[in-house]
């Protein structure tokens, strides 16, 4: 039995959303430290999710929200093909 069979539907769904942004976060091209500081911001929200799952998810939407605008201010934004 694999673990995430005993994940509810909530629960997958938020690691799939925090998994999704790990990744993100790891193929954005910023100063180390801004990146760096982005992680850590994620880490927090999984670190929370395992107490408070509704505030941890709710917590993954800004966070969402900001990386959406960051990478939408970046130059290289304009090169990449809706739906990527």
């Amino acid at each position: 039995m694999a673990a995430d069979d005993r994940l509810t539907r909530s629960e997958d769904d938020l690691a799939r959303r925090l998994r999704d942004a790990h990744r993100r976060v790891r193929v954005l091209t910023l100063p180390q430290e801004q990146r760096a500081r982005l992680a850590r911001r994620l880490l927090t929200i999984c670190d929370l999710a395992k107490h408070d799952l509704p505030r941890a998810a709710g917590r993954l939407d800004l966070f969402l929200l900001d990386l959406d605008a960051l990478v939408s201010d970046t130059p290289s934004a304009g090169n990449i093909a809706e739906g990527d």
